[in-house]
C-alpha cells in the first residue's frame, strides 16, 4: 500500500509540474491583453500578419492602408520601424502597382513625403473610410473592382483642412482586394457626393 501511494503521489506531482511548465511556455507566447495594449500603433501595424490575417474588404484594406499612412505622419517611428510599415503597406498594393512603383522606390518616396510633412508641421489627424453600403463594385472585363472614399482630416500648424481621396481595388487570383491606385477627388466632387 505504502508503495502505491508513493507511485500516484509521485506521478501527481510530475502532472502538476509538467502541466505548470506548459502553461507558463504557453503564456509566454502569447502577448496578454495588457501587453498587446502597451503596444505602439507602430508596433500593432508591424506586427500583423498580413498573410494570416488579411483584411477581408475593400473597406477594411483603405482602412488598414490607413492606419498606416496616419502614422508615417504622426508617430515618431525609427529607419527599421518605417521599413517595416512601407513593406506592410507595398502588401496592400495589386501587383501592377507594384510593379510601377518597386519597394525600394516606394520607401524612398514615403520618407520624402514625411520629411516634407515635418517642415510644414502638417500632420493627418484623423482619417475616415466610407461606409460598407458607399463602397462602390464593378467588373471590367474579368477584373472585380471597388472604389472606396476616404476623407483625410489635415493639421498643419494651427490650420485644419479635409481632402478627399477615392481608392481603387481590384479583387487579385486568391480573392484579396489589392490597392490599384487612388486620386483626390476634386472639391466640386466633393459637394455632388461623385468621383
Amino acid at each position: 500500500m505504502k508503495k502505491t501511494g508513493i507511485v500516484v503521489a509521485a506521478i501527481l506531482i510530475v502532472a502538476v509540474l509538467v502541466g505548470g511548465f506548459y502553461f507558463t511556455v504557453k503564456r509566454s507566447r502569447v502577448p496578454s491583453k495588457s501587453q498587446q495594449q502597451a503596444l505602439t500603433e507602430v508596433e500593432k501595424i508591424n506586427t500583423k500578419d498580413l498573410e494570416r490575417d488579411y483584411p477581408s474588404t475593400p473597406r477594411e484594406v483603405v482602412k488598414f492602408y490607413n492606419r498606416i499612412i496616419t502614422a508615417y505622419y504622426f508617430e515618431k517611428i525609427s529607419d527599421e520601424e518605417l521599413k517595416k510599415m512601407t513593406s506592410q503597406a507595398y502588401v496592400l498594393f495589386d501587383a501592377q502597382l507594384q510593379d510601377n512603383n518597386p519597394s525600394e522606390i516606394y520607401l524612398q518616396s514615403v520618407k520624402a513625403e514625411i520629411a516634407e510633412y515635418k517642415s510644414a508641421s502638417k500632420t493627418i489627424s484623423h482619417a475616415d473610410v466610407c461606409d460598407s453600403n458607399d463602397v462602390r463594385y464593378l467588373t471590367d472585363g474579368n477584373d472585380k473592382i471597388a472604389y472606396v472614399k476616404a476623407s483625410y482630416f489635415m493639421k498643419e500648424g494651427s490650420d485644419f483642412s479635409r481632402t478627399h481621396e477615392m481608392y481603387i481595388l481590384r479583387k487579385d487570383a486568391d480573392g484579396f482586394w489589392r490597392i490599384l491606385g487612388y486620386y483626390q477627388i476634386e472639391a466640386a466632387d466633393n459637394a455632388s457626393g461623385n468621383e
